[in-house]
């Protein structure tokens, strides 16, 4: 990027190239041209025109999970080669660095304005878009109904969230999450923090050695002052990942018994610089995630998927995810593959309609709000409808005022939003997987049991008592939370049903 770069004038030609492409080529987001004449060069998404996920005809409906992921890596992997080729020697041609993805058939490069007009004129690329960088959104200071759980950073032993949750109950009978594993993608994690080093699947406890090949990746290419670029070991330069990772897997064990799936593994990934992130930064990471490779970026391995992501971020349409849909097929195809996504509702409660921000908003994210102590709804929490999905909006409610979990430095801290409830859900996933191995690759399903054994008793939403969307709390299911509070012990009893077996249709993934 050249900051100081002279504004310059377009020629005519180009001008006119602007004005008509799209009639005859890509949508070009008006931002790029504005910030390409004035810094020289603009960092963009070149979304291709094919963004379907590949039928995998070939396989068979009873296919293994794993089987079935490799396939559709093979084929969103071959898409991206194909459907790319021209659009990435036209780069090569002109000297220009990019990076491809084939989770989402993207490619992000940094373009001038006279390239943008060129490109815009192509009918294989559907779109040109921003590559804008944005901050982490947390929530505002808390009104009294918030705190209705005192922040404390003493030992606790079991955290009120995840006792609360009946998260001990399924360990008293031997399910702690053991066979599944979580990934997190996020500012990244203090891998060594006591609570959580256990439970990272780079660790070896036999050899007392770590092993961080296909078990994290950084998608940051620019160093800060706390962590490096292209970092080959696990970083935290905020804190925030590390909190997460202690909901949904930590115990240091003694007294901080802050994870709600304590017996489960974790893998990360790094998708934010001092909590800004980019949509190709959370593209790297997703791709990542759905075929994990080593540190050196080689060899990915889809076997080494995650069984379970948990998302703590939101990808701004104003900062951006323009069009909101920018990073929708990425979380399908993850979905598709077999992993159980879920997505914070984001912290612009407590007004209706206040679900803004991908991931949230796609119909294949679990949706997760926030609740206090009191099982009442956090006054932060987003609450729905969603525009564009007639879908219950968030999926269910969780712990995530006042939760203390781990922070770098090897202590414990108490934070407040839907990225504190988030984690407990994917904890309660590995959980509910745990129970019963069947449910792995099976997202639909898994969701399906969290939304029905959520319990409604006792919920109220003092911010919002006429209710969203026409629905009060007293109606079930409802926008303000979605099907309930979330009950893990619930969850693994019906996972243990003999009566459960999963539906699967012709084109070998399983629905709700």
């Amino acid at each position: 990027m050249m900051p100081n770069a002279p504004l310059r004038r377009l020629p005519l030609a180009v001008a006119l190239a602007l004005v008509c492409h799209a009639a005859h080529g890509a949508e070009l987001h008006p931002d790029l041209v504005a910030t390409a004449q004035r810094d020289g060069r603009v960092e963009a998404l070149i979304v291709l025109e094919d963004q379907t996920v590949p039928l995998l005809a070939p396989m068979s409906p009873g296919a293994d999970y794993k089987a079935r992921r490799r396939a559709l890596v093979d084929a969103l992997r071959s898409r991206a080669d194909a459907r790319q080729a021209d659009v990435r020697a036209w780069l090569d041609a002109r000297g220009i660095a990019w990076r491809a993805f084939w989770i989402a058939n993207t490619i992000h490069a940094s373009l001038s304005a006279d390239e943008l007009a060129q490109l815009s004129l192509r009918t294989d690329i559907a779109a040109l878009e921003p590559n804008m960088e944005m901050s982490l959104q947390r929530p505002e200071p808390e009104p009294e109904l918030d705190r209705a759980m005192p922040a404390s950073d003493a030992v606790a032993g079991i955290e009120w969230g995840v006792s609360m949750i009946n998260a001990p109950q399924a360990w008293a009978e031997g399910v702690t999450g053991q066979g599944v594993v979580i990934a997190g993608q996020d500012t990244g994690y203090e891998w060594a923090h006591p609570a959580i080093k256990p439970q990272y699947r780079g660790w070896n406890a036999a050899t007392q050695s770590a092993d961080h090949n296909y078990h994290w990746h950084d998608a940051i290419h620019s160093a800060n002052g706390s962590c490096p670029a292209n970092g080959t070991q696990p970083c935290d330069d905020d804190s925030h990942g590390t909190h997460t990772a202690g909901t949904f897997a930590g115990d240091d064990g003694g007294s901080n018994q802050i994870g709600v799936a304590p017996g489960a593994r974790w893998i990360g990934c790094r998708n934010m610089n001092d909590g800004n992130g980019t949509p190709a930064t959370y593209l790297e990471c997703m791709e990542w995630f759905l075929a994990p490779t080593d540190l050196a970026g080689q060899n990915p391995d889809p076997n080494l998927a995650p069984d379970v992501i948990s998302n703590s971020w939101g990808c701004p349409p104003s900062e951006g995810c323009t069009p909101p849909a920018i990073l929708e097929q990425a979380v399908s195809n993850l979905v598709a593959g077999g992993i159980f996504f879920a997505a914070a509702a984001g912290n612009d409660g407590p007004s209706c309609s206040s679900i803004f921000d991908p991931p949230a908003i796609y119909d294949a994210s679990f949706v997760v709000g926030s609740s206090t102590s009191a099982d009442a709804i956090s006054s932060f929490s987003g609450r729905g409808p969603v525009s564009g999905t007639s879908l219950i909006r968030p999926d269910i409610v969780a712990p995530g005022s006042g939760v203390r979990s781990a922070v770098p430095g090897g202590g414990y801290g108490s934070k407040n939003g839907t990225s504190m409830a988030t984690p407990h859900v994917a904890g309660a996933a590995a959980l509910v997987m745990s129970a019963n191995p069947s449910l792995k690759g099976q997202p639909h399903l898994v969701g399906e049991l969290l939304r029905a054994t959520a319990t409604r008793t006792g919920i109220t939403d003092p911010s919002r008592p006429n209710g969203c969307g026409g629905l009060t709390i007293n109606v079930w299911p409802n926008h303000q939370a979605g099907f309930g509070r979330l009950d893990a012990y619930a969850a693994v009893v019906a996972a243990r049903d003999p009566a459960l077996t999963p539906v699967v249709f012709a084109d070998g993934f399983e629905e709700d």
